[in-house]
C-alpha cells in the first residue's frame, strides 16, 4: 500500500505540473491584462517599475521558471489586482467558508442520499420506490443555481423564514448547502438503491436470513458494506469538489468563499490567484481520488491497490 500511495504521489505531483503549465501559457495567450488601462497612462518608469514586481518585463519561459521556482516554496506571489495582498493569505480568509458549506453539504448529502437509497430498495410500496427515483432524477437533471433560485424565493423571498445572504449564523448554511447537496444525494441515492438490491441477491445475505438475523441488521452489516463501494468512489472526489466551493452557489448567497474568489479572478485576469487556485483544486482532487482508493481497499479486503494501475 505504501509503495502505491508514493506512486500515486509522484503521479499527482506530474499532473499538477502539466495543469499549472498548461494553464500558465493559456492565461499568457488570452488577450488583456490585470492592469488594463491603466497600465498604458502610468508614467515610463512607474510603468517599467509595476511590470517588474511581477517579472512581466521577463521572457515567458523565464516567467515560468522563476514562477515554479517560488511555487515550490509556497510562495503564491501577490495579487495582482489586490496590491499588498499575499494570494496565500486571501486563500487562508476565504477557504474556512467554502470549507464548512462544502462539509455540511456532503454530511446531508451522503446521509440523505444513502438513507433515500436504502428506502427506496427495501420498501414494498411501489409509489414510494417511484417518488425516490423521481426525486434523484430531478435532482441530476436540474442544474443546482436553479435548485438555489427556487429555495431563495420561497424560503428567503415568499416565506421570510430562512437567511440568504452571506453566513452569519447557523441557518445561514442551509439553503446554500442543501442547493449544492440535492444533485449528490440523486447519485448517491441510485447506487445505493441498485447497488443493495444487487447485494441482496447474493448468498450468504440469503443464509443471513435463514438464520434468522434481524433484517435491520443484514441492511447495516452486510448489506450496506457491501455496496458502498461505488458510493466510497463517488464521495471522494465529490468531497474535493464541494470544499472547493461552487462558484455560482456562491455568488447567488454573497458567500465570501474561494469559488467566488476564483470567478473574480479569472474576471480581473488576477493572474498569480488563478495559478495559485488552480494548483490547489488540482491538488485536493488528486488527494481525495488517493484516500478514496485506500478507502475501498479497507472496505474490500479483495482489491489490492499494489495491483492495481496507477
Amino acid at each position: 500500500m505504501l509503495k502505491y500511495t508514493v506512486k500515486r504521489l509522484m503521479a499527482g505531483a506530474l499532473t499538477i505540473f502539466v495543469l499549472a503549465t498548461v494553464t500558465f501559457f493559456l492565461m499568457k495567450l488570452v488577450p488583456g491584462s490585470p492592469f488594463g488601462a491603466e497600465l498604458a497612462q502610468l508614467q515610463p518608469e512607474l510603468r517599467e517599475k509595476l511590470l517588474a514586481q511581477y517579472n512581466l518585463d521577463k521572457s515567458i519561459p523565464e516567467q515560468f521558471m522563476i514562477y515554479l521556482k517560488n511555487a515550490a516554496t509556497g510562495d503564491f506571489g501577490e495579487s495582482m489586482t489586490r496590491k499588498g495582498q499575499d494570494v496565500v493569505d486571501i486563500i487562508a480568509r476565504c477557504m474556512p467558508a467554502t470549507v464548512k458549506v462544502g462539509l455540511v453539504a456532503f454530511v446531508f448529502a451522503m446521509v440523505a442520499g444513502i438513507t433515500l437509497g436504502i428506502v427506496a430498495a427495501f420498501t414494498k410500496k411501489r409509489w414510494v420506490e417511484n417518488s425516490v427515483m423521481f426525486i434523484a432524477t430531478i435532482g441530476v437533471s436540474v442544474p443546482s443555481f436553479l435548485y438555489a433560485l427556487l429555495l431563495m424565493i420561497i424560503f428567503g423571498v415568499v416565506l421570510h423564514v430562512l437567511p440568504i445572504v452571506g453566513l452569519k449564523g447557523p441557518l445561514h448554511y442551509i439553503l446554500p448547502s442543501f442547493s449544492l447537496a440535492l444533485h449528490p444525494i440523486s447519485m448517491v441515492s441510485r447506487l445505493v438503491r441498485s447497488g443493495m438490491k444487487e447485494v441482496m441477491k447474493q448468498d450468504y445475505i440469503v443464509l443471513a436470513r435463514s438464520k434468522g438475523t434481524p433484517t435491520l441488521k443484514i441492511i447495516l452489516k452486510h448489506g450496506l458494506k457491501n455496496c458502498l463501494i461505488p458510493v466510497v468512489n463517488y464521495a471522494g472526489p465529490l468531497l474535493s469538489y464541494l470544499v472547493t466551493g461552487s462558484f455560482v452557489i456562491e455568488n447567488l448567497f454573497s458567500i465570501p468563499g474561494i469559488g467566488a474568489e476564483f470567478t473574480n479572478s479569472v474576471t480581473n485576469r488576477d493572474y498569480t490567484m488563478i495559478m495559485a487556485l488552480t494548483i490547489l483544486f488540482g491538488a485536493l482532487i488528486i488527494v481525495a481520488n488517493i484516500a478514496t482508493d485506500i478507502l475501498v481497499a479497507f472496505i474490500d479486503p479483495r482489491v489490492k491497490l499494489d495491483k492495481k494501475k496507477s
